[in-house]
C-alpha cells in the first residue's frame, strides 16, 4: 500500500491515532499500544498510508501526554518499549508508516532534567537547560514580563528554593505543568538530536513537531501589548517574542541532517501556527522540514470562495519551495468537523462554553463532512484523517465538568471547556461498557448512543460514512490522477461551487451553495457524498467524484 520510495508524504494519507483514546488493551479504560496492535488490520483495510502517534511517552497526562517527562520510553499505561518495537514491525509488515509526536518546546516538570533544576539553585548548569528568571519589584515577587500562557493565565511562575525562600520564575508557554526548555543551551540541542537517533533507529519512520514555531524565544523583548492566550492563533505582531523566529530553522536543518542520514529518509512534519503563509513556508524548504499541516484550510469555513482561496494560496506557497501541500480536517486539538459544518459558524477552532456555540444542526454537518472528505481527499498533496472521523463522530459538548481533563477548562477560570469533546474514546460495537473500546469503561464517559456509530454498525453498510471513506481512499491509492501534483479549475459552474480536474481523467464537483447543480460531462461517477438527484443533479451540500475522458 505504502510505496517504498523516499518521497511516499507527498501524496500519503496519514491516519492521528490519539491513543489514550483508540482502543484500550487491558481494560484498564485507558487505550494503549496492545489495543492499537490490535486494530491494525482495521487501518490497513482503511486505505491509509500512515499511522501518527500522538505522545505515548512517561507524562503525568496533565496535557494528554504533551507534557514528556522521558523521551525515550513508553508511559506504563500504554505499554513499553518491547510492545512499541512490535507495533512498528507489524505496522510495517502491512506496508503502514509510523510516525511519532515529538514535543521539543517544553518537557514535563516530572523530567529528570527539572527536577534537577529546582534542586540545584539559581545559575547552576542545571537551571541553563530551562528559562529561568528573576521577578521584578520589591522582593521578585512580580513575573518577569505579562506574558500570557496560551491554555490562559501568566506565562512565569515562581518556584520556591531549596532553602525554602521564594525563588526565580520560569517560563511556560503551555500548563505551568510544562515548563519550557532553553534551545540557546548546546545542551538541549544535543540532546534532542539522541532522541531522535533513539526512535529512528527502532525503525520509526518520521515525527510530527509540536509546537514547531515556538522552540526559539527572544526574553530580552518588553511586554506584549495584548493577551496572548488563544490557543490556535497566530502570532499577529512582528517580531514575536516566542513565536516563528528565524532561529527555528537552524535547528531544523540539524534536524534534517540527521533524518536524511537514514536509508530511507526520515519524515519531518511540522505544527506550525503562523502567518502569513510565506513564514509557514520557510520551514519546508530544500534542507528543512518536509511538510507542514495546513490550519489555514481547517480553520476555514463552509464557503465555497474561503476554501478556495485556502486551497490555492497554499499550493501557490508551498509548491515555491516544492513542498507538498497538505489537507486537514480535524485533530486533537479542534472541533470534530460534523459539529463545526453544522454550525452558522463553521470557522474551526475549539469549542467555548457559550449556548449559542454549542448548538449545531447534526444532519446537516454530516452531510457536509461527507462532502468535505471527498473534497479534501481529492486535493494534491498530503491528507490527514483524525481518528473517528471515517465514523462521522460529532464532538461530544455536553461531558460532565468533573470529567474535563484539559487544563484549559481549568487555567481559564471553567470559562472554556477545552479540548476533551473531540477526545472521547472510539466506538468499536454497538454495545458493551465501552462500546468496544475496551472492556472495562473509558477514561472519558461516552454519550448515549456513541455505539450506533460504531464500526461494527458501519462496516459493510452501504452510504455509512466508513464505507465512504474506504471507497474514497482506495481509488486516492489506486487512481493515477492522485499522483499528479497539480490541478485545473473549472469555473462553469458557479460561485458557490468548487470544481477541478485532476489527469488523467479524474473531476471532483464540490456543491456548496443553496442550489442544485448540473454534472459536467463524464464517463462514470466514482463516489459521491450522497445520492444524485432524479434528474442527475448533484444536489446542495454534496460531493462527486468522476471519471472524465
Amino acid at each position: 500500500m505504502t510505496e517504498s520510495r523516499s518521497d511516499w508524504w507527498r501524496h500519503a494519507t496519514i491516519y492521528q491515532v490519539y491513543i489514550r483514546s483508540f482502543a484500550d488493551g487491558n481494560g484498564d479504560g485507558e487505550g494503549d499500544i496492545g489495543g492499537l496492535k490490535s486494530k491494525l488490520a482495521y487501518l490497513h483495510n482503511l486505505g491509509i498510508d500512515a499511522i501518527w502517534i500522538n505522545p505515548w511517552y512517561p507524562s503525568p497526562l496533565n496535557d494528554g501526554g504533551y507534557d514528556v517527562a522521558d523521551y525515550r520510553d513508553i508511559d506504563p499505561r500504554f505499554g513499553d518499549l518491547t510492545q512499541a518495537k512490535e507495533l512498528v514491525s507489524e505496522a510495517h509488515d502491512l506496508g503502514l508508516k509510523v510516525i511519532l509526536d515529538i514535543v521539543p518546546n517544553h518537557s514535563s516538570w516530572q523530567h529528570e532534567w527539572f527536577k534537577a533544576a529546582l534542586e540545584a539553585g539559581p545559575d547552576s548548569p542545571e537551571r541553563a537547560r530551562y528559562i529561568f528568571r528573576d521577578g521584578k519589584g520589591p522582593g521578585g515577587d512580580l513575573p518577569p514580563n505579562n506574558w500570557r500562557s496560551v491554555f490562559g493565565g501568566p506565562a512565569w511562575e515562581r518556584i520556591t528554593e531549596p532553602d525554602g525562600t521564594p525563588g526565580q520564575w520560569y517560563f511556560h508557554i503551555f500548563d505551568v505543568s510544562q515548563p519550557d526548555l532553553d534551545w540557546s543551551n548546546p545542551e538541549v540541542r544535543d540532546e534532542f538530536l539522541d532522541v531522535l537517533r533513539f526512535w529512528f533507529d527502532m525503525g520509526v519512520d518520521g515525527f510530527r513537531i509540536d509546537v514547531a514555531h515556538g522552540m526559539v524565544k527572544d526574553m530580552t523583548k518588553p511586554d506584549l501589548p495584548y493577551d496572548e492566550s488563544n490557543l490556535l492563533a497566530s502570532p499577529k505582531i512582528a517580531d514575536h517574542p516566542f513565536f516563528d523566529r528565524d532561529g527555528v530553522h537552524e535547528i531544523y536543518r540539524g534536524w534534517r541532517e540527521v533524518a536524511d542520514a537514514y536509508d530511507p529518509p526520515r519524515l519531518f512534519v511540522a505544527e506550525a501556527w503562523v502567518e502569513p503563509p510565506e513564514r509557514l513556508a520557510r520551514y519546508v524548504r530544500d534542507d528543512e522540514l518536509h511538510s507542514a499541516f495546513n490550519f489555514d484550510y481547517l480553520k476555514s469555513p463552509w464557503s465555497a470562495a474561503e476554501l478556495r482561496e485556502s486551497i490555492e494560496q497554499s499550493m501557490s506557497v508551498l509548491g515555491a519551495v516544492g513542498a507538498p501541500a497538505t489537507w486537514v480536517l480535524e485533530n486533537h486539538d479542534v472541533e470534530r468537523v460534523v459539529t463545526r459544518y453544522g454550525r452558522l459558524d463553521s470557522t474551526g477552532g475549539t469549542v467555548r462554553d457559550r449556548p449559542e456555540v454549542r448548538e449545531y444542526d447534526q444532519e446537516l454537518g454530516y452531510r457536509r463532512a461527507r462532502a468535505a472528505a471527498l473534497l479534501m481527499l481529492s486535493l494534491p498533496g498530503g491528507a490527514y484523517i483524525y481518528q473517528g472521523q471515517e465514523l462521522g463522530l460529532p464532538e461530544v459538548l455536553d461531558l460532565p465538568e468533573e470529567a474535563l481533563q484539559d487544563p484549559v477548562w481549568e487555567r481559564s477560570g471553567h470559562t472554556e471547556r477545552g479540548r476533551d469533546g473531540c477526545r472521547v474514546p472510539l466506538p468499536w460495537s454497538a454495545g458493551g461498557p465501552s462500546c468496544g473500546f475496551g472492556s472495562n469503561g473509558s477514561w472519558l464517559p461516552q454519550p448515549d448512543g456513541w455505539g450506533e456509530m460504531s464500526v461494527e454498525k458501519q462496516d459493510g453498510v452501504d452510504g455509512s460514512m466508513l464505507e465512504l471513506y474506504r471507497a474514497a481512499l482506495r481509488t486516492r491509492r489506486d487512481h493515477p490522477a492522485f499522483r499528479s501534483p497539480t490541478m485545473v479549475w473549472d469555473d462553469s459552474l458557479g460561485a458557490d461551487v468548487l470544481a477541478f480536474r485532476r489527469e488523467p481523467g479524474f473531476t471532483c464537483v464540490a456543491n456548496l451553495g443553496a442550489e442544485p447543480v448540473a454534472l459536467p460531462a463524464h464517463d462514470e461517477v466514482i463516489l459521491a457524498s450522497a445520492p444524485l438527484n432524479h434528474d442527475g443533479t448533484l444536489p446542495v451540500d454534496a460531493a462527486v467524484w468522476l471519471r472524465t475522458g
